[in-house]
Formats: C-alpha cells, structure tokens, sequence
C-alpha cells in the first residue's frame, strides 16, 4: 500500500510540474487570449428544468496545493437516471424528467474517473487507485477493487468485464461480479503527456481505447490479448512539450467504423476489424469525437469546433467564434452541435452551418467534460458539481 501510494503522490507531482512547465510556456509566448462572445440571434429554445449538485471540492497536494482537478467526472445516463460523482467521494443518482434525488452515496474516496453505468451496476474509478461498483438503483456498495494506477477517465461495461484506464498506460479488464482482476494490456508511457487519459470504449467483443504515446489499441474483451493497434499521432518536435501525442478523447464507433484524433496529430478513421486507416487529416484535439449521420464533430485544442465528412474527412464547416475558451468535447442533439466553456457557457450551434442557435450559463464555474444529450433534453455539470439540465426546441 505504500508503494502504491508512493507512486501516485510522484505522478501527481510530476502532473502539477507539468502543468507548471505548460504555464509558464504559456507565458513566455504571451498566447491568445480567449475570444469574447459576441451577442447572437436565438432560434432555438433551451429552457431550464432544474438543476441539482454533488460535491466536488477536494485539495491535491495539500492545503496549499491545486485546489480542484477538471478530470473525467462527468456525468452518466441510463433510461431516466442521471449518474453523477464528486472528488469528494460523493455518488449520487438524479431523476432525469425531475432532477429529484433518488440516493446518495459518500465513498470517501478521491474520485477521479466516472462514472459509468450498465443495467444495475454502476462503476467509478478514484484517483489513489481504487475502483467502486455500486448497485444503481439503491447505492449499494458492491465491491472495491485497488489497482497500482490512479483512473481518471470512465471505465466501461459490458457483460463480462468492467474495462479500466489508469494513468500507467494500463488497461484493465475486472470482474463486474467482485472486481478481480481478468486481464491487463497497455502501452508505454512518454516521459511527459497530457492531464488526462482515454476512457475505453466497447465494441461487440472489442475494447479500444486511447493512449498517450499517440497509439489506440483494440483488445480482446475475453482475455485483453491484442487485436489490432493504429498510429493517429506521431511525436515530433526538438521538445516535450513538442513532442506531446496524447489521444485522450474516447473513441467514436459508427458500425464497422472507429473515428479517433490526437493532440499534435490526426483526426482518423480506423476500421473497427483491423485497425486500417481509411483517411486521415492534420487536426489537434485532447477531446473526444461526437458523430451526426453524415458528419464527425470535434472540438480542436485552440478551441475551434469543426464538422468533417464522415466518409472522407473533408471541412464541412468550421466556427472560430470560441477560440481558447477551453472548450468541452461537443454532442450531438436532433437539432444542435453542442459544447460548453471555461465560464460556464453552454454553446449551441446549427449542425449544417456551423451558425449560433442559442446559448446559456449554467453556473459561473468551468464545465470541463461534455453535455449529455438525451431526445430533446441537454444535462451538464460543471466544476463546482453544479448540475444543469435543459430542454430544447426549435423557436415557432
């Protein structure tokens, strides 16, 4: 237990030096600042249903250290449910129509990754290396499992296995019956990456998932042996920083399709039986991807967001409107391209066009992870834990 913990106080600490070392490059190069919103004119409705919070308050190093982390705890939805998780170790289930609370639970755990839910089993991963599954319709702790790695993104379920990322460049298959360990795979981890890891995606009897040497590995459900692993971004550059390839957004699956990007690197689409590359293009992204029937969104790392042709790649449209607000990866509604900011704004953008429909505050604080869309209703939660649930409709 102390060589674990050992190993998780010198990855924080090599975390915050990183995150020095990119402030103070950031400074040196006196970058952009962040594009001022300019009015717009609504032509979608998005009205506020209500809004609930969990706590999410806790100190990384110490009183005097980073006071919050903006790391994978989103938010997760399952039929009428809304699942939502605090560093602090709080868990707790919302009604979806209503936003009324249906149970809490307090792991006293410093949670990091998640979370995620499938059927009656809800899981989340914690940054000292402990994972939590809770029985989603009671709170009930299940089991606890500890893994020599702190997860900070939302593992995945399936029938068989709980996959988990932790930030040793390990993917681990569990048990979903007790969480012992299955499996392990990975990849190597650079000496410098990104604040963040991929959060595995299940695929039939695949799980593929991100890394941050630029690499997406797919992975044997059953056993973790290897299926198939693609190159989306290649380090270059004189240094680190330079060099950085982080694929940290999960991957989008679209039938026998796999869409991924990195930072530094490509946005691509992969063949889901054998990892070929079907077309690739220059884009940089440390966010996911969200798919529309004919087209891939994404937002890029200096803040643009932009549509691409699913079959081709080619720039459908792109909007420089929110460059360096620190946008969240985007979602997709029947209506809108979807993302939020580093002030709280909740961004809703025309799928065709690219254009500004409508937008919102929901809080003064960021929201770091992407909007949930379910149907006609769009739930956020921001770094505070504030959660914000809205219903939208196009303007008669």
């Amino acid at each position: 237990m102390q060589t674990h913990t050992a190993r998780s106080l010198r990855w924080l600490a090599v975390m915050a030096a990183a995150l020095c070392l990119l402030a103070a490059c950031s400074k040196n190069k006196n970058p952009d600042q962040p594009a001022k919103l300019a009015p717009i004119k609504s032509t979608l409705r998005v009205r506020h249903i209500w809004s609930a919070s969990v706590e999410s308050g806790w100190h990384l190093l110490g009183d005097g250290g980073i006071a919050q982390l903006r790391l994978g705890l989103g938010l997760a939805v399952d039929g009428t449910r809304v699942y939502a998780s605090g560093h602090g170790g709080e868990i707790a289930a919302f009604d979806l129509k209503t936003g009324h609370r249906l149970w809490t639970t307090n792991t006293r755990l410093p949670l990091g990754g998640g979370p995620a839910v499938r059927g009656n089993l809800l899981v989340v991963g914690a940054t000292d290396g402990h994972v939590v599954a809770l029985n989603a319709a009671t709170g009930k702790r299940l089991w606890t499992a500890l893994l020599d790695g702190s997860v900070i993104s939302s593992p995945a379920i399936a029938d068989n296995v709980v996959a988990v990322r932790s930030v040793d460049g390990k993917l681990r298959g569990l048990s979903p019956t007790n969480g012992h360990e299955l499996w392990e795979a990975g990849q190597d981890v650079p000496s410098l990456s990104l604040r963040g890891t991929s959060a595995p995606v299940i695929a039939g009897n695949l799980i593929i998932c991100g890394f941050d040497n630029g690499k997406v590995l797919a992975v044997n459900a059953a056993d973790g042996s290897q299926a198939w692993q693609a190159t989306v971004s290649s380090p270059h550059g004189r240094t680190e920083i330079e060099r950085l390839a982080d694929v940290d957004g999960p991957v989008s699956i679209a039938g026998e399709d796999v869409y991924a990007v990195g930072y530094h690197g490509k946005v691509s689409m992969l063949a889901l039986k054998n990892g070929q590359t079907w077309w690739a293009h220059k884009a940089s992204s440390f966010r996911g991807l969200a798919l529309g029937k004919d087209a891939v969104y994404m937002s890029t790392a200096d803040g643009q967001v932009v549509a691409l042709n699913r079959a081709n790649g080619a720039v459908i449209w792109r909007q420089p409107a929110l460059r360096y607000r620190s946008l969240t990866a985007v979602a997709v509604s029947p209506d809108a391209v979807i993302t939020a900011d580093f002030q709280g704004y909740v961004h809703f953008l025309d799928k065709r066009t690219g254009a500004f429909i409508a937008r919102v505050r929901a809080g003064g604080a960021r929201i770091s992870n992407p909007p949930i869309v379910r149907g006609n209703e769009v739930v956020v939660i921001n770094d505070d834990g504030r959660i914000s649930a809205y219903r939208i409709s196009p303007r008669k």
